[in-house]
């Protein structure tokens, strides 16, 4: 089989195809003919040795794929060979044929495409655990979502929709503002011609939003969160901008506010019911048309690098994936 390797860390330039013997399942195991992988931020910082999980070199990247079994372990239950499924992955998801423990499987439902499968699971489960679980986001309040046209900033706005929310799309041109709206946000700021805290002042009549959505960090943070409603919550969901703010804590205490940590990997891995039953509420939503991820660019693997490059480099909007 073929698999992009990172073999040294480094940028996207690094990474190689090569040839590698075939996965094996072990016990608890099976082997998934990959079909497409999702392209995530945390990918990029995996090669280069700066995210919160370190392989050991050489591995692939890759934290989710979506695809048919080609084998399956001693001891497996409830999959068998050409199941179709999708899986959060960790990494190893670039690659023809991935190894994957059969508790970290989900059946895909025949309402989602490969593609979509492989775009779905990390962004949707993501931003649902923020705004549902740790936010707690209610019907009529109003939520900001920074960083609004990447993946999960989609999710996000799709998700407060569905959730009955007013959803702000913040992000730094009008190309990307226009998906958003088409992702049903209801008002959006440009943050790179206008002043963030005027506009959400504007859009709020002065409250504030009660939950912000925060994926990128960065200079951005502060002006967002000196802007909060009373008793709102701000989502801490990850640092793209490359840049960990430090937040003033007496605007927390000002705004009667709350700092809410999100960390989706260890959810999934401490609370693998509650990772199950977000799915299936994600899935029944998909089902009625309510999310539909947006694909904006398919790259197979051979081209993996160049998916990871653009994704380093803020030139997607939504979700790539790499196809097989």
């Amino acid at each position: 089989m073929k698999a992009l390797l990172c073999k040294q860390h480094g940028l996207p330039d690094t990474l190689v195809v090569e040839e590698l013997p075939d996965p094996l399942p072990g016990p608890g195991e099976v082997v998934v003919d990959m079909k497409a992988a999702g392209v995530n931020f945390p990918d990029v910082l995996i090669i280069q040795n700066k995210y919160q999980f370190k392989p050991a070199l050489p591995f692939s990247p890759g934290a989710e794929l979506a695809g048919t079994i080609a084998a399956v372990g001693d001891g497996v239950k409830g999959f068998a060979v050409g199941d179709r499924v999708i899986a959060s992955t960790g990494h190893g998801a670039f690659a023809e044929k991935v190894k994957v423990p059969a508790k970290r499987l989900t059946a895909l439902p025949d309402t989602l495409d490969f593609d979509t499968g492989a775009a779905f699971i990390l962004t949707y489960g993501t931003s649902w655990h923020a705004i549902k679980d740790r936010a707690a986001l209610q019907p009529g309040e109003a939520m900001l979502v920074l960083g609004a046209a990447g993946g999960v900033g989609l999710a996000a706005i799709e998700i407060g929709k569905a959730l009955g929310a007013t959803v702000i799309a913040a992000a730094s041109s009008q190309d990307k503002l226009a998906v958003c709206r088409e992702h049903g946000a209801d008002a959006t700021i440009d943050y790179g011609s206008e002043d963030l805290r005027e506009r959400i002042k504007d859009l709020t009549a002065g409250k504030g939003p009660d939950v912000v959505y925060d994926p990128v960090g960065g200079g951005y943070a502060e002006p967002a969160f000196r802007s909060i409603a009373w008793r709102g919550r701000y989502l801490v969901v990850g640092f793209a901008s490359g840049d960990i703010p430090k937040l003033p804590l007496n605007l927390a205490l000002l705004k009667g506010a709350a700092v809410i940590g999100v960390f989706w990997g260890d959810y999934v891995a401490r609370e693998p019911a509650s990772f199950k039953r977000d799915l299936h509420a994600l899935f029944d939503l998909v089902a009625h048309g309510r999310l539909k991820p947006h694909i904006s660019a398919r790259y197979p693997l051979a081209q993996g690098a160049q998916a990871l490059d653009d994704m380093m480099n803020r030139r997607v909007i939504g979700k790539v994936i790499i196809t097989n």
